[in-house]
């Protein structure tokens, strides 16, 4: 008997506490989630104009043959870059990495392409030029090297780009076959 007094009890409480409660929660529910999507809305507005422009030249380079890939710490610019990889038919001339482009070797590239901002640039110069041979050619878009000089610049603002060949910064000799004739003794 008091099971049931006890039920009856709890089952007449419910319905004001869910009148409060659940309004409360709902409340609750619904300011989260307006939170965190204005907090994405947000985020995509101030991430935008930095990663469209990269990721365009890395998927247009990906159409054009070329093998691209890109170097990001932030895991949700490497997933993005990803999924617009696949959705643009892509994918299988581009890969994406979760890395410290400072423990990345640049050894093996031949063409580069940087979205770097200014402070990174002088270290990434020296960087490059430490690691890349003689046929290297780069591209900066956004900021410029501060001690190369371009041999091309295009653009305008937040889309100008330089492209520095390394030829002209090393004293890479290229190797003249020269054909002596034989002489008599």
């Amino acid at each position: 008997m008091t099971v049931g007094a006890m039920s009856e009890a709890v089952a007449k409480k419910s319905p004001e506490q869910d009148g409060e409660g659940g309004s409360r929660r709902s409340s609750w529910g619904l300011l989260v989630t307006a939170g965190v999507g204005g907090t994405l809305v947000a985020l995509y507005a101030v991430v935008t104009p930095f990663v469209t422009p990269a990721l365009r030249k890395v998927i247009a380079a990906a159409k054009k043959g070329f093998k691209a890939v890109g170097y990001e710490l932030n895991p949700w610019l490497v997933w993005y870059s990803r999924y617009r990889a696949w959705r643009d038919g892509v994918h299988q001339n581009t890969k994406f990495y979760i890395s410290d482009l400072w423990k990345v070797s640049f050894s093996h590239y031949t063409n580069i392409v940087v979205f770097g901002v200014p402070q990174m640039m002088p270290q990434l110069e020296k960087k490059l030029e430490e690691e890349l041979e003689c046929n290297a050619r780069i591209i900066a878009c956004r900021f410029p090297f501060p001690c190369w000089i371009p041999d091309h610049t295009t653009g305008e603002g937040i889309d100008t780009v330089w492209a520095y060949d390394l030829k002209r910064y090393r004293r890479c000799e290229t190797k003249n076959l020269e054909i002596t004739p034989e002489r008599e003794s």
